[in-house]
């Protein structure tokens, strides 16, 4: 017998919770560098990848998904019955034995707004799922951004450095030649001007490669002075403006930020429907046995119900009710800002390819107008101010294609993470009841 109790009770505190400790860190985790990669530089899709998978940020946001699973479970557990019980030993009087009585109730209200309550705690684990995917997007378009702007800023650091090299030597010669008194002040000074305007927009161009690169490691979640090897072309397959506009009509099923607000909405209907059920009395049904202390024994139903007087739920009905109103119109607005947003993307796009080509058909002349320049500068038929504007007009001709060739990939971009071109779609999300407009 002792050892069915000690049975009993390992059973009984084996199906509890324990309490463990989990201790907050005091530094950073930041590794230096990241782990083995497959290649000596990433491309662009590699580094997406492994943004989406080291970020700091959706790695502590994947804890929801745990927060809203457990949800789900307790929204899934039936109310436990109550039972109630009392043994009253005979003090004094007429009585012979003592008297008893026991119950067993249980709450049918509940049961009642289960199946709503259940259905909107799945509703609000989809919309976690579908919060979790739309943060994946960001990060993804975010990565992709910075990996496009360092490459492409390598190229324009090349294009920078070239001119700083020509110019820097024009300087110098230019220089050489006033200390020698071979020239005048007036001569030497286009050289010196374009030469420090060709140094200050290197050295700016250099901070900016700096900025990306340690937005790209907190991206990443390594070390802000660790070294993310990059390739020197960007793997993007080539823009469809054609596809994307589209899909603007498939928007709201594309989205998963317009699925979470339909799933939250979808939660506050679910919400509303069970407090409109909430309203009805409280309804507890159950049966009960007692003896008195003459021993007579009476048994039989008991229930209990709540006159609705003063409270009939409306308090919490028009919370419900103005909360979904509330998200219907928050889901109405988002998807016309989304629809404008891209459209205007598109047409910002549109815009960018034109004076991208209409700068690209310049740049042959201002090329050609350059060696021009050389070959008379170096036969004396020109002089010192007119070729140093000709050299550095062919130089700004080219940095403007390489602002334009940035302006237009980050468009293409940002177009390409809000319409989850290359990104998970949602039908990679879990099935979810109610997930209507």
């Amino acid at each position: 017998m002792k050892r069915q109790r000690l049975l009993m009770a390992a059973l009984f505190v084996g199906g509890c919770a324990h309490y463990t400790s989990l201790p907050l860190p005091r530094e950073p985790a930041l590794p230096a560098s990241l782990p083995a990669l497959p290649a000596a530089a990433l491309t662009v899709a590699q580094v997406t990848a492994l943004a989406v998978e080291r970020s700091p940020d959706l790695v502590a946001a994947r804890t929801k998904r745990g927060v809203a699973q457990a949800q789900l479970a307790a929204a899934g557990v039936l109310p436990n019955p109550s039972l109630t019980g009392a043994f009253l030993p005979l003090i004094s009087g007429v009585g012979t034995v003592p008297a008893w009585n026991v119950g067993l109730t249980q709450d049918i209200k509940a049961l009642i707004v289960y199946r709503p309550r259940l259905r909107a705690a799945r509703d609000a684990a989809g919309q976690v799922e579908a919060d979790l995917l739309w943060q994946e997007w960001q990060t993804a378009g975010e990565a992709r951004r910075l990996a496009v702007d360092l490459i492409l800023g390598e190229h324009n650091r090349a294009l920078l450095t070239e001119a700083d090299r020509l110019l820097a030597h024009r300087y110098a010669l230019m220089q050489k030649a006033l200390a020698a008194r071979d020239v005048t002040l007036t001569t030497a000074a286009p050289s010196a001007s374009a030469f420090q305007s060709a140094r200050a927009n290197l050295l700016a161009a250099e901070q900016h490669q700096l900025e990306l690169r340690h937005r790209l490691n907190a991206l990443l979640g390594i070390a802000a002075d660790a070294v993310v090897p990059l390739a020197d072309h960007i793997d993007l397959p080539p823009f469809d403006a054609a596809a994307a506009e589209a899909s603007l009509t498939r928007l709201a099923d594309r989205r998963p930020d317009l699925l979470a607000l339909r799933l939250g909405y979808a939660a506050a209907d679910e919400d509303l429907r069970g407090q409109i059920l909430s309203q009805f009395p409280d309804l507890v049904l159950g049966g009960s046995a007692s003896s008195d202390n003459s021993n007579v024994i009476n048994a039989g139903p008991t229930a209990t119900i709540g006159v609705p007087i003063f409270d009939r739920n409306q308090g919490h009905i028009a919370v419900a009710r103005a909360t979904r109103v509330q998200l219907h119109a928050e889901y109405t607005a988002r998807l016309a800002a989304v629809t404008g947003e891209v459209g205007a993307m598109l047409g910002e796009r549109a815009a960018l390819t034109r004076q991208l080509a209409i700068v690209r058909g310049d740049l042959p002349k201002a090329k050609a107008a350059a060696d021009r320049a050389a070959q008379a500068f170096n036969q004396s038929a020109l002089d010192e101010r007119s070729y140093v504007d000709l050299i550095t007009a062919y130089f700004a001709k080219e940095q403007e294609i390489m602002t334009l060739e940035t302006a237009l990939a980050d468009q293409e971009v940002a177009i390409d993470t809000l319409m989850g071109a290359g990104l998970p779609a949602v039908d990679t999300l879990p099935p979810v009841e109610g997930a209507r407009p």
